[in-house]
């Protein structure tokens, strides 16, 4: 029974955590305002390792259309300039000599529905993610029926794990529902 716990318990932690990785793939999807989170992909060559943007500059949001960035050290301005073009975000970089400017296009109305569509294939990748943890935990459910473990007790199991997956993808679903409007808000 103990063991039967144990396999909902981590098929629920399995199911939150692609709903979190989905969160956190929206943050990169931008919706019209500028934040810092826009250049999370972003890695610059620093001292001969990839590293992320916000740990060798501030990032900051001085207003709803513009980024700027300044280097801990002012010799990484080119660097991180360079990086900002490779990663293809759609950015141009303007270097002042002390900090890069970004200024954040408005989005047009095609750019808004490839951004929604992006949305939508990452809503998609967290319900397959949802699924695949539903088929994990019932091949163990089976592998404990198996073992001796009551069909009831498999049954209600399975039943669980399906009542599971069915309120993931639902909050799923909200989650793309709130960044589709996000996006599409002009």
């Amino acid at each position: 029974m103990e063991e039967i716990d144990f396999i909902i318990d981590e098929a629920k932690e399995a199911m939150n955590g692609s709903v979190a990785h989905l969160e956190k793939s929206f943050l990169n999807i931008r919706a019209g305002k500028a934040s810092p989170q826009m250049l999370g992909s972003v890695f610059v060559e620093y001292y001969g390792s990839q590293t992320p943007l916000s740990q060798i500059a501030n990032v900051n949001v001085p207003d709803a259309r513009t980024i700027t960035i300044q280097p801990y050290e002012k010799n990484m301005l080119q660097p991180i300039e360079k990086a900002i073009m490779i990663a293809n975000l759609g950015f141009n970089p303007m270097n002042n000599g002390d900090l890069i400017i970004i200024s954040v296009p408005p989005l047009t109305e095609e750019r808004r529905r490839d951004l929604v569509k992006q949305a939508k294939a990452e809503a998609e990748d967290a319900k397959i993610g949802i699924r695949n943890h539903r088929k994990d935990a019932n091949s163990d459910i089976k592998k404990q029926e198996k073992e001796g473990v009551s069909e009831d007790v498999c049954k209600v199991a399975e039943e669980t794990i399906q009542k599971l997956t069915d309120s993931f993808i639902k909050k799923v679903e909200e989650h793309l529902v709130q960044k589709e409007a996000e996006i599409m808000k002009v």
